[in-house]
């Protein structure tokens, strides 16, 4: 018999674009598994497109690619309206009509509500969706980095939550630590690297270039966010801190955490424009971290950018590490992570691979996606 799960992606920026086009892509595949994804509603920040009968009806895949080549050219889901096949709500219409159809199939056939976006509005959809019964699947880390309450709501129902895409990408880093604390195994230590943009920068400051023309060259790749102070502010490895911090327990929020920023308040978003920092605030960088490099160097030392979560310290930013270990060994943009508990004390459990990118990303939520199909019917 085959199972099918309905859900609603929220967020079709790249990530949930690449999401829909695998979702259409492994057809073939999950009819072998005797799975169907059923997408019965796609929405980004301004619209909610659904199908008219959400208990009958899904949107056609025709339909899901057309709306993935409408978003990447930056024109309005309502354009799909016109086709006739869709409904198309905006604004505060989108959020009534999501909870509308979470009441309905909530309970009855299953939702997964898939949040994809980078934005702290889904938020109060999700808290309210968990009491609808719906499951949740995130790549988005803002929802599990709000405030406690927030947490403890989404978390209420842990077989009924995945999150493994929002601390990198797609590596197996949460059900990881998952299967370890549920073994009973303390894990006293957690170091990592968790953002390739930084992982990148360090890596390359490491054989002497600038770190001025290294985030440059980093931006031009399309490694860093357009502004690349989002990355080189730490808050979204701070974030990833945070979610791994709380699955082992830790009852703190983002303020509890100590962030290494990257550039000093006089460069920050607010007091210089991009093009500023791009052009002369980056250079004004180069003379601290080139003596840090070499400081670091004469020790037989590397500079990592990293997570660390142990005992009572939970703090991202720079650290010397030896140059043999697998953070020191980490070149170009992948991801690293250094677990170590009672049985991996003296040889950590490490995970390391690509941990970022839209299509690995997408990759991860599937995955998280086809998990859940015990919970529907």
């Amino acid at each position: 018999m085959k199972k099918v799960i309905s859900l609603i992606l929220m967020g079709c920026g790249g990530v949930g674009r690449q999401l829909l086009q695998h979702i259409v892509s492994c057809r073939p595949l999950h009819a072998k598994q005797g799975i169907h994804l059923r997408v019965v509603g796609v929405s980004d920040s301004k619209s909610f497109v659904v199908a008219p009968d959400v208990s009958t009806m899904e949107l056609a895949d025709n339909s899901l690619l057309q709306l993935c080549r409408i978003k990447s050219d930056g024109s309005s889901l309502h354009t799909l309206a016109a086709s006739g096949q869709v409904e198309v709500f905006t604004d505060s219409e989108s959020t009534k009509k999501i909870i509308d159809v979470a009441a309905l199939l909530g309970k009855s056939t299953g939702l997964a509500l898939v949040d994809c976006s980078a934005s702290s509005e889904t938020i109060p959809l999700l808290t309210q969706a968990v009491d609808l019964g719906c499951c949740i699947v995130m790549a988005n880390k803002k929802p599990l980095t709000s405030t406690m309450e927030d947490y403890d709501k989404l978390i209420s129902h842990p077989r009924h939550i995945r999150h493994e895409s929002t601390v990198g990408a797609g590596l197996p880093v949460i059900s990881s630590l998952h299967r370890i604390l549920s073994s009973g195994d303390p894990v006293c230590r957690i170091i990592g690297s968790l953002s390739g943009t930084l992982g990148y920068v360090m890596s390359e400051v490491e054989d002497g270039k600038p770190i001025s023309e290294v985030v440059r060259s980093a931006k031009t790749l399309g490694y860093t966010e357009p502004d690349p102070r989002d990355d080189l502010s730490g808050m979204d490895v701070a974030r990833k801190a945070l979610i791994l911090a709380r699955l082992l327990g830790w009852r703190i929020n983002l303020d509890d955490i100590k962030i290494e920023c990257l550039y000093p308040k006089e460069m920050a978003p607010g007091v210089m424009s991009v093009e500023e920092f791009l052009g002369t605030g980056l250079l004004l960088l180069d003379k601290d971290i080139k003596e840090r490099v070499s400081k670091a160097s004469l020790s037989g030392n590397v500079l990592r950018y990293v997570c660390v979560i142990e005992a009572s310290r939970c703090e991202v930013g720079i650290q010397e590490l030896a140059k043999d270990s697998p953070l020191g060994r980490l070149r170009g943009s992948d991801n690293v992570l250094e677990i170590y508990s009672r049985c991996y004390n003296d040889q950590p459990l490490v995970i390391q691979g690509a941990g970022a990118g839209n299509d690995t990303t997408a990759a991860g939520v599937l995955a998280d996606i086809i998990d859940i199909q015990d919970l529907f019917p």
